[in-house]
């Protein structure tokens, strides 16, 4: 959509007012009780969703499906045993990762998330396994880390414009991004030590905004 150059300022206003209003019910929902963590989040998560290529909406929509998600994940006693499983939402694309110890759970989890409104791809990378031990989770944590860093410092592309979720090595990658910028933050990844493989969860555009 064009936009005009009177009407510039005015227009990019209001975009600021309706993501703040936006981002604002997100922490209002994520978090409960304290006042003062939710005013730093909500301003935090402003700055964060100003970089984001997704919509204010879709922003909003994906931190519902994530919230969802987790609390399902911890709603029996059951499937906390028998499952350690990370769900990340991006423009409705839910990646969930992990392990679970047997595939009647796995079926379970996998058709309860893939139903949460909102989800309109389920990539499922879970592995049937016990559950990982701190060690790994915190070399997992080390790498997503690194890869982070390696991604802003080489080609300016932030946590809000890729997302990095790391799980026994393994790197997945998510965004909206171009063809090049895949390209490159594949390449990228490929180097941090520790990475054992990369699988990417994209969305393609042509002509990506500064």
């Amino acid at each position: 959509m064009m936009i005009t150059k009177c009407n510039h300022t005015f227009a990019h206003n209001l975009a600021r007012s309706m993501r703040s209003a936006a981002v604002i019910l997100v922490a209002a929902l994520s978090l409960s009780g304290c006042v003062t963590a939710l005013v730093a989040g909500a301003a935090i998560a402003t700055v964060d969703i100003l970089h984001d290529r997704r919509s204010a909406g879709e922003y909003v929509d994906d931190a519902t499906i994530e919230l969802t998600a987790n609390n399902y994940l911890i709603s029996s006693s059951e499937i906390r045993a028998a499952a350690h499983v990370t769900p990340v939402s991006w423009n409705g694309i839910l990646l969930i990762t992990g392990e679970i110890d047997d595939e009647s759970t796995k079926q379970q989890i996998v058709e309860k998330l893939g139903n949460i409104d909102g989800v309109r791809q389920l990539v499922d990378e879970t592995t049937i396994a016990g559950k990982s031990a701190l060690l790994s989770r915190t070399n997992d944590a080390w790498i997503t880390s690194k890869v982070k860093s390696r991604l802003l410092l080489k080609t300016g592309l932030d946590a809000n414009r890729i997302n990095v979720t790391t799980t026994r090595g393994s790197v997945y990658l998510m965004g909206i991004v171009s063809q090049q910028e895949a390209d490159k933050a594949t390449e990228l990844t490929r180097q941090v030590k520790g990475v054992a493989r990369v699988v990417r969860v994209f969305e393609y555009i042509e002509n990506p905004e500064a």
